[in-house]
Order: C-alpha cells, then sequence, then structure tokens
C-alpha cells in the first residue's frame, strides 16, 4: 500500500482548484449541469459530449473528486485481497481526466507503466495537465492515449486494468466486448460503476463474464459463486467519503464540506488472492454496549448479521472501527 496516499489527494484536489480560473461560477455551474444531463448512460460511443478545455475543467471539478474516492476504496478492497502484489502496468480504459490513474498511484507504489484511453481528447489533453502537476513520475510519465471504447477496442497486455463509472455509456453489446477486452488483457480487473441498482446490476453482469473467461473474484465478494442478492431484491453498493473544496461546493451548489459517493465495484485477477472471510456490507449500526454489522459470507452462507457486544473484547473494539466495505473480521498486524 502506498503510505502517501492522503499526499496524493492533497495535491489533485490542488490541482483541481486552478482548473475554473477565470471560468465565472455560473457559467461553470451550468456547463456541470448541462455535462451531467446529458453525460452519463445516453452518450454515443462515438460521440463524447465533452468537447473543449470548458466542458472537461466543468467536469473534472464536478466530478474528479468523488471518482477518484470512489476508485481508491475499490482499490483498498482489492489490496486486501492482495496485500503482496503492486502493478507494475495500468491500463485505464475510458479514464478520462485520470481519476481512477490517480487512486491508483496513491494505492500503490512505483515504478508502473500507466496507459489512459478515453474518446474524448479534450479529456485527455487535461489529465496530461493534472498529472504533470503531480509529483509522481507514474503519472507524469503516463501516455494519453485516445480510442473508441466500444466493440473493437484493443488494450495492450497489463497487471491491472481499471474501468471505472464507463460501462453505463455503452451499449450492451459494446459494454459486454470492452470487458471481455479486460479479461483478456489484465491480469487484475477492477470495474467500477454508480452505486445504484442499475450500476450494480451492470456489476454483477460483467462478475459472471469475468468469472466465465477464468478470472477469479478478489472484491468485494469472498467468494466466485452467485451473488447472495436477489435481483430487485437490494443492490450490493459502497460508500466513499469525498472532501469538499470550496470550488466544489461552489461548482455543485452545496455547502456541506462533504458527500458521500456510492459506488459498485468487482476486483478480479488470474493470480492468488485471498479474499475477505466476509465483506460489511452496509454502513455498521453502532448501539449502546454492541455493533450491528451486515455481512456477506462464504459462499452458501448468504448475507448474514451478526451481532458483537462487550463481551467480544477486542473484536467489539474493532467493530466500532469498522468501515462499511471492509473485510470482517479486520486482518490483524
Amino acid at each position: 500500500m502506498n503510505a502517501s496516499a492522503p499526499t496524493t489527494a492533497e495535491t489533485l484536489r490542488s490541482a483541481l482548484a486552478g482548473l475554473l480560473d477565470g471560468l465565472p461560477p455560473k457559467q461553470a455551474a451550468a456547463a456541470v449541469e448541462r455535462l451531467i444531463a446529458n453525460y452519463r448512460g445516453r452518450t454515443p460511443t462515438d460521440a463524447p459530449v465533452l468537447r473543449d478545455r470548458s466542458d472537461v475543467a466543468a467536469y473534472a471539478a464536478y466530478r474528479m473528486p468523488a471518482t477518484f474516492e470512489a476508485v481508491r476504496s475499490a482499490l483498498a478492497g482489492f489490496a486486501e485481497a492482495a496485500p503482496d502484489w503492486a502493478p507494475a502496468s495500468h491500463v485505464d480504459v475510458g479514464g478520462g481526466t485520470g481519476a481512477a490513474t490517480w487512486a491508483v498511484d496513491a494505492t500503490w507504489d512505483g515504478p508502473r507503466a500507466t496507459t489512459v484511453l478515453d474518446w474524448a481528447e479534450p479529456a485527455l489533453a487535461l489529465g496530461r495537465e493534472l498529472a504533470g502537476a503531480s509529483g509522481s513520475p507514474a503519472l507524469r510519465g503516463a501516455e494519453w492515449r485516445r480510442a473508441v471504447i466500444g466493440s473493437a477496442l484493443a488494450l495492450p497486455a497489463a497487471d491491472l486494468v481499471t474501468v471505472s463509472y464507463v460501462l453505463g455509456e455503452l451499449t450492451p453489446e459494446a459494454r459486454r466486448a470492452v470487458v471481455a477486452e479486460a479479461a483478456r488483457a489484465g491480469q487484475a480487473v477492477v470495474l467500477i460503476e454508480p452505486g445504484t441498482p442499475e450500476g450494480y446490476l451492470r456489476i454483477r453482469e460483467a462478475r459472471d463474464q469475468l468469472i466465465a473467461a477464468g478470472l477469479h473474484v478478489a472484491a468485494p465478494c469472498p467468494h466466485d459463486g452467485a451473488c447472495p442478492i436477489g435481483v430487485g431484491e437490494d443492490w450490493c453498493h459502497f460508500s466513499a467519503r469525498v472532501s469538499r473544496s470550496s470550488l466544489h461546493r461552489q461548482v455543485k451548489g452545496g455547502s456541506l464540506p462533504y458527500e458521500d459517493e456510492k459506488f459498485s465495484y468487482v476486483a478480479a485477477t488470474r493470480f492468488p488472492a485471498e479474499p475477505a472471510a466476509a465483506r460489511i456490507t452496509r454502513r455498521p449500526q453502532i448501539r449502546k454496549g454492541l455493533v450491528l454489522l451486515d455481512l456477506c459470507g462464504p459462499e452458501g452462507e448468504g448475507l448474514v448479521r451478526a451481532t458483537v457486544t462487550k463481551r467480544h473484547g477486542d473484536l467489539y473494539k474493532r467493530a466500532r472501527d469498522a468501515e462499511w466495505g471492509r473485510e470482517w473480521p479486520p486482518a490483524t498486524d
């Protein structure tokens, strides 16, 4: 794990703070509103909505902090299952301005060859600019390459392939093709989507596809078996806390210094990993003298609720500090 993760997040926030200099706040907010109304889920794979630097700057200020924290949280779950592994090469599919590459850099130390693929040249240009403001050799040396993210996508072999907040923009045919190509090219594949019922279903379908391609789930699931959540009953998702700068609050029209980004994900590998014995699937509920944990357990056990009380001693203390999305019981030093 990369001990400089907080520094990486601060550097990204600082780089983003300069994006909208000279752009009137009302104009930035209007650009964000227009882009959000059109960007997710209704974009043909050959016609990106991010048309120019103003579009990309507004969208990056709006979305990049949340995407970074969601991907970083997903990668933390994956890193728990493969604590001695670090990618020497990374391909980010549909990476835009590079939030996932920053998250990878916050998770693992380098050196690392990084390639970002996206269909919008303005997004790649701004991503390159932001990476240049970092102190990371992996980010500064990344290759930013234009590519159509769809059925004809061809990826170079890589230790890690990430596809974050992209599958919902694709047709079902293109989505299956991109997942298949990621599975072919990557020794590890991490897919992240919004934490909505629809986003979860896309991750669930992609999970089945990765398993069929010969990969094994490392996180968040404790097993490769069928998801115990019945379709339409609930959805598996997690939450990442996002610190909001004054600029971010201005663009988003909010007042709180933070927000919570909900996301669904799957990480799968071709190398041995150690999935969690169980995964906390909801925010822990702390009561007087006890903690309630909703868990996804080993194959065959399904979803269970664990009650941890003071009588459990040290385990009770660890339960009070447990976080939604982390393994249970937590690894001991």
